[in-house]
């Protein structure tokens, strides 16, 4: 089982290995060995499929299970995206950060672990305030705090 926090678990960062190796821009679409996945305006190339001269750098690589970028992780939470870009934003401190070639990244899979948010492969997602969250028959609803909450529709 597969959910939203684990698109990430098995992919590098392509503007990392393109800053550390230092190639043009579209390298990885001449790879026909490696397998890439495109978040956003984000490319991911799937880990252990990198051209063989290139597998050197594979350790130096960050390590982005759990993380998903924040402008993709807003989008997928049908939440706005200063939830994630702002200190002063309620929620903000509820989320682990890390930035990777300037690039910020959310862990999202802390975040659902530490609240009990239990995900399907198909499940979809709402972080919300409170009144603006629907809550249906079908769906389970988690608070987060006195403001907030997620609702998780399978």
């Amino acid at each position: 089982m597969s959910a939203l926090y684990s698109v990430l678990d098995k992919h590098w960062l392509w503007r990392e290995i393109n800053t550390k190796l230092q190639l043009s821009s579209p390298a990885y679409s001449y790879w026909n060995e490696s397998r890439h996945i495109k978040l956003n305006r984000y490319v991911f190339i799937e880990k252990n499929t990198l051209p063989e001269k290139y597998s050197h750098i594979e350790p130096s690589l960050t390590d982005l299970s759990g993380y998903l970028p924040t402008q993709y992780a807003a989008s997928t939470l049908s939440a706005d995206s200063h939830i994630f870009a702002y200190k002063k934003m309620r929620l903000y401190s509820q989320f682990e950060y890390k930035y990777v070639n300037d690039i910020k990244f959310v862990n999202l899979k802390r975040f659902f672990t530490e609240n009990g948010i239990a995900l399907g492969r198909k499940s979809y997602v709402h972080l919300g305030r409170l009144n603006d969250l629907i809550i249906t028959a079908d769906s389970r609803f988690y608070r987060i705090d006195d403001n907030y909450g997620v609702v998780v529709y399978d």
